[in-house]
């Protein structure tokens, strides 16, 4: 089915650029011109087409009576009268060539050097000139320069919907009934493998070949012909897929962090304005709208648990290094000294002073630690500690509510946070989020690696 959906494809965008090329076609491939002129509706135009049986006819005449002779005067006035309706009238106009129509008029001015197209076609169509400048060199420019762009001309047949005449949905009309059976298939497959989908599910499982029915927006089928020829191992789209979603994620990205960073700074901003920064710092239970869900004060609680940690399990385990650094300074201490060096000279006294130093570390180590642990056991000394930390909250508390310097506390926080937003805003419009894309997929790129190298290779048994 990938084939024929490029087949059926290849014949849309023949039939979308059949207009547009058609002067191609009638220069290089005639023989579709009379093939496919049929179906878009497109006859030979009676006024340019009755012009070059016109010119046709004098060649005829001047070959059997000659230039002079009466009946070549008289399709030579005729030819006159003919080329003044089609200046007049431009029947290129229905075609959308009228361009092809101020070529024709440019090449005849310039070939007779004449400033008017309708003085020079007159004076091109008369025995004096044509005899003047011999028959023969000017009917071949006409029908060298001037005659296939007539002949490029074309009528196309209007219907009554005011559109003009187009039978190529008869041609596609094979193809769309084929696709639809496809689908209906696809569809009632699917319904049964997923028996929770819903026949809407089932069909919109593959949306894309929907594309394939429709009779207009014919372009759009490019995309399940792309889809096909992919599944079906003929081309390779895993670039072009990674392109895209990495445009789509890097403008979602940008533009939802923006949203995100200054919603939050606004919102920061507007509890500043109404004031809550005074609640915040209010050591009062009715200011503070809190809800506890479990009656428990989870910052002390943590507190507890990590201060437990560090004194119970952290402590007793880097004590031999911390026993080795009081040793270090200690010895630093004493080699600092000028009597300490007068005392190495005796002997033994380094071997007393490294000993020295060992016990003093551990003792002092030692107390250090058990001071730590009677501190925290010792329930006098929590509540001491505990109130030394209330009493520091509370006073700080107090001077920051002062009028003067809440105001100006306030002020400051929100300037700060207006220029947070400026400045990092247009900093973050301004990333390339496409790099950050890339480094992140080549982060994750010796993690794969990684898991390849670690699958088992299958035993030949």
């Amino acid at each position: 089915m990938a084939i024929t959906a490029t087949v059926n494809f290849s014949l849309v965008l023949f039939d979308l650029s059949y207009i547009p090329w058609r002067d191609f076609y009638l220069r290089n491939i005639p023989q579709v011109i009379s093939l496919y002129d049929p179906v878009k509706g497109i006859q030979p135009h009676r006024e340019t087409d009755g012009y070059l049986a016109t010119v046709k006819a004098l060649e005829e005449q001047v070959s059997q009576t000659g230039l002079q002779s009466p009946q070549a005067a008289a399709k030579l006035e005729e030819l006159r009268r003919l080329s003044t309706e089609i200046i007049e009238t431009n029947p290129f106009a229905g075609a959308n060539k009228s361009g092809t129509l101020e070529k024709i008029k440019n090449r005849m001015r310039d070939h007779l050097s004449e400033k008017s197209a309708k003085t020079a076609f007159a004076r091109f169509w008369s025995q004096p000139y044509l005899s003047q400048k011999s028959w023969n060199q000017e009917i071949a420019f006409f029908n060298r320069r001037i005659k296939p762009l007539i002949a490029t001309n074309y009528y196309r047949q209007i219907g009554e919907n005011s559109e003009p005449i187009d039978w190529f949905g008869l041609i596609d009309l094979p193809f769309s009934l084929l696709f639809g059976a496809e689908l209906l298939a696809r569809s009632f497959f699917i319904k049964r493998r997923h028996p929770e989908f819903s026949w809407l599910e089932a069909i919109l499982w593959r949306w894309y070949n929907f594309l394939f029915l429709i009779p207009f927006w014919r372009s759009l089928r490019i995309i399940p012909v792309l889809i096909r020829l992919d599944r079906a191992k003929i081309i390779k789209l895993q670039l072009l897929r990674t392109q895209v979603h990495r445009g789509i994620v890097s403008n979602f990205a940008e533009e939802l962090t923006e949203i995100v960073v200054v919603r939050v700074i606004n919102q920061v901003q507007l509890s500043i304005k109404r004031g809550e920064l005074t609640r915040w710092l209010s050591p009062k239970e009715t200011f503070r709208h809190y809800i506890d869900i479990n009656d428990v004060n989870e910052v002390e609680a943590l507190s507890t648990i990590l201060l437990q940690t560090i004194i119970y399990q952290v402590f007793p385990q880097i004590q031999p290094e911390i026993i080795a650094i009081l040793k270090h300074n200690i010895n630093a201490a004493l080699k600092q000294s000028p009597l300490y060096r007068n005392l190495l000279v005796l002997p033994g006294v380094d071997q007393m002073q490294a000993q020295f130093s060992e016990q003093i570390a551990t003792q002092i180590a030692t107390n250090l630690y058990q001071a730590i642990v009677n501190a925290a056991e010792d329930p006098t000394s929590a509540k001491l500690s505990s109130q030394l930390i209330q009493r520091f909250t509370e006073s700080l508390s107090s001077e920051m509510q002062k009028k003067h310097v809440i105001s100006e506390i306030q002020a400051l926080l929100f300037d700060f946070l207006e220029e947070i937003k400026i400045n990092y805003v247009q900093r973050l419009s301004q990333e390339d989020f496409e790099q950050i894309i890339e480094q992140t997929r080549k982060m994750k790129i010796p993690t794969t690696i990684q898991s390849t190298a670690i699958v088992p290779k299958p035993r030949n048994e």
